[in-house]
């Protein structure tokens, strides 16, 4: 081939690539959302049932830490996240932590519901906790006894600290519950270590 004719070459192969591409995505669309979000702890579905009624896509912001001998060996976390119309930044939902549990996997908070069949933890309006199965924790490399799964809703100004009576049956028990629940399920199924 003549070298005059490659800088000619070159930039029509690239607008082919761009082409094949933009085909695949086209103008205004973009891939496929995920499935999974928080390490592979939710699905879609379970994180969406937390909604603060604004409405918007989900997505998740999410990190992992690991500590040194005397600090947690496991610590994950994620940020979900809704789309704002009226801002560039998505608002926070609620927070999503995994990490090592060194206190009694039965304490339980005045007024909390319990988690139900199959994992030790508890509910509230605000947060929810759910132990992984023994033997979680060395199979994610941990020395502590337990994994913990946090579920953290921020606060909302003007509510009581602690309410007398938690109903069960609330919608937001139900959710926080089901997200807990999906993680804990999915974490143990992960690393083989169901009860």
């Amino acid at each position: 081939m003549d070298k005059k004719w490659l800088p000619l070459t070159v930039v029509l192969g690239a607008a082919g690539v761009a082409v094949v591409t933009a085909s695949f995505w086209p103008e205004g669309e973009r891939p496929p959302l995920p499935q999974t979000l928080c390490h592979g702890a939710l699905s879609r579905q379970t994180a969406e049932l937390i909604d603060d009624g604004k409405g918007g896509e989900v997505s998740t912001e999410e990190w992992e830490s690991k500590g040194k001998s005397t600090d947690y060996a496991v610590f994950k976390g994620c940020h979900v996240q809704r789309a704002d119309a009226d801002s560039d930044y998505p608002r926070g939902v609620y927070t999503l932590i995994i990490d090592d549990n060194r206190n009694d996997p039965h304490y339980r908070p005045k007024n909390a519901v319990p988690l139900g069949p199959g994992f030790t933890g508890w509910v509230l309006p605000d947060k929810a906790e759910a132990n992984l199965p023994a033997g979680c924790a060395a199979r994610m490399g941990s020395t502590a006894p337990n994994i913990t799964v946090t579920f953290i809703a921020p606060s909302k100004k003007g509510e009581e600290e602690e309410k007398d009576l938690v109903d069960p049956d609330a919608p937001e028990i139900r959710n926080n519950a089901a997200v807990v629940r999906e993680a804990a399920t999915k974490l143990a199924r992960k690393y083989g270590c169901t009860a």
